[in-house]
């Protein structure tokens, strides 16, 4: 993405929480002499402050942080502008559980309380995922064991983190693109009742924490996001505590217009609807009014995160 268009991103954004407009300084040039890091100040326009004024208004503005985001001050300082992020794969069962319970939280640790400590809202991603999965995970055949693994899994990650995590990704990209369920080891082993289990006990462990289902695509009125609204209306009338829809929002130029549909539709499901992980391929200034704007018109839409919004600030060439 350009520097100039990165700046506009930034900016239209921004808008969001009514802030006044400024830029940022331009990436420096790719170097010739191999890879290094350059942090890229920011202007008067992104207060330390902008976070804490955006949860004032009722909706959040986050960034998805990996841990080497988090690694010097000043990739911290990018950061300011941000009132909530989401670790990238810190969470992950691959991360957390490698080995059948033998847990491991030293990255998780660090990157909870480093946002702890700078006051932003964390949202954690993501207990049940077909992607990040050790192989002794993949290979339990029988619905007994995976039941118990399931529960083992999320009791234990929830419990460490409970009261500190204000959404969870209970499940993660669990359809396909015509609406069906993703074939993974939760949904050929389980059914559609993994859903049922890991909310049921993530709810139990942590009943204050919002959870939500979160995918991709779900950003026209299409056959997935029609399902997605058709199932989380029939799981939670069945009573399963699910309270949000995490639309990942991965746009191409130019398709942003209709985004505002995609979020009517489903808000119909009665639930919550987070923007999860915002990125728009070539996008302009327009397109990222266009999401901004579709998020703060539909009432349902509780906030943004960028995908990695920090790079649009300070990266490593």
């Amino acid at each position: 993405m350009p520097a100039r268009t990165q700046v506009a991103v930034l900016i239209a954004l921004l808008s969001f929480a009514n802030i006044a407009q400024g830029a940022v300084a331009p990436l420096l040039p790719r170097s010739n002499k191999g890879p290094r890091c350059t942090v890229v100040a920011l202007t008067t326009a992104f207060p330390v402050n902008v976070g804490n004024s955006l949860r004032a208004s009722g909706r959040y503005f986050g960034t998805t942080v990996g841990t080497g985001t988090l690694s010097g001050s000043g990739s911290q300082s990018a950061l300011s502008p941000f009132n909530q992020i989401t670790p990238l794969n810190s969470l992950t069962w691959d991360v957390t559980e490698p080995s059948p319970g033998a847990f491991s939280f030293a990255t998780a640790d660090y990157t909870v309380g480093w946002a702890i400590a700078n006051n932003k809202l964390i949202t954690g991603h993501a207990f049940i995922w077909h992607s990040h999965l050790p192989s002794w995970v993949t290979a339990i055949p029988d619905a007994s064991t995976l039941r118990t693994v399931i529960q083992r899994h999320i009791t234990t990650i929830a419990s460490r983190y409970k009261g500190k995590i204000f959404h969870w990704h209970v499940v993660n990209e669990i359809l396909n693109e015509d609406g069906s369920l993703r074939s993974s080891v939760f949904y050929n082993v389980l059914g559609e009742t993994f859903i049922q289990i890991a909310f049921a006990t993530a709810r139990t462990v942590d009943p204050a924490s919002k959870l939500y289902i979160n995918d991709y695509n779900l950003d026209s009125v299409s056959a997935k996001t029609q399902a997605i609204v058709v199932l989380v209306k029939r799981l939670k009338a069945a009573g399963v505590p699910i309270d949000g829809i995490g639309t990942e929002a991965h746009l191409s130029a130019g398709v942003t217009a209709s985004f505002k549909n995609a979020l009517t539709l489903l808000a119909t499901a009665g639930t919550e609807v987070a923007i999860t992980e915002l990125d728009i391929s070539g996008g302009s200034a327009s397109d990222y009014t266009n999401v901004a704007n579709a998020c703060i018109t539909t009432p349902a839409c509780v906030g943004i995160t960028i995908s990695e919004a920090p790079k649009n600030t300070w990266q490593c060439i």
